[in-house]
């Protein structure tokens, strides 16, 4: 796996660099500081994971995060930040970020890089912990104005409250493969990439 490391304090991006080395199939192809270094290192490199930073001069982590997945939609981006503001997970959701982690969650660094490499979203036990009070604060989503059924708007809910396609079969007495078909009109419908931006749109009302 190639990872390419963006951290404005350089102490932080080579620890990380040795650390994740260590691991034989693990390559650092290389470390920036802003969002700048992030949006040519990643066009030069392209790695499969990019981990990065939120908080940074010159450009932030988010901002360059929507660059990169504006020219590559399949970018695998990982934000590593101490910060778990709402605004900032509500944007890394909707700009497509495969995860978002708390720095204090180190040791999840590792399996969250191979999770996010093969395509799964992750996300810090602190950060799934504020999902319930952003769906609590959502704004009120028309989902006939965006031609959903009313079933297609419950499977969207249930999937914004992290139920998965085997959960959400059980929980409205349907099968795995009708589930998945509503799930993926309803990425047609609202012209979405995948079920975490359909949780956003969701959660947010947009």
């Amino acid at each position: 796996m190639r990872i390419v490391i963006v951290d404005d304090d350089i102490f932080v991006s080579g620890a990380l660099k040795t650390i994740l080395e260590a691991n034989e199939d693990i390559t650092v192809a290389g470390t920036g500081a802003d969002g700048k270094d992030a949006v040519s290192l990643y066009k030069k490199e392209r790695p499969d994971v990019l981990l990065m930073d939120i908080r940074m001069k010159e450009k932030s982590g988010l901002e360059a995060a929507k660059e990169i997945l504006s020219f590559d939609g399949e970018a695998k981006i990982l934000l590593l930040t101490t910060f778990s503001d709402d605004e900032y997970i509500v944007k890394a959701l909707k700009y497509g970020v495969k995860g978002y982690l708390l720095k204090q969650d180190y040791n999840s660094i590792l399996p969250a890089l191979r999770a996010v490499q093969l395509g799964q979203t992750v996300f810090g036990t602190e950060i799934t912990a504020r999902l319930p009070e952003l769906l609590a604060e959502k704004k009120t989503f028309d989902y006939r104005a965006y031609g959903l059924s009313e079933k297609e708007y419950e499977v969207m809910k249930l999937v914004a409250e992290g139920l998965s396609n085997k959960e959400i079969a059980g929980e409205i007495f349907l099968s795995e493969g009708t589930v998945r078909n509503y799930i993926s009109d309803i990425l047609e419908k609202l012209e979405l990439r995948d079920r975490t931006q359909l949780a956003v749109y969701y959660l947010t009302g947009r």
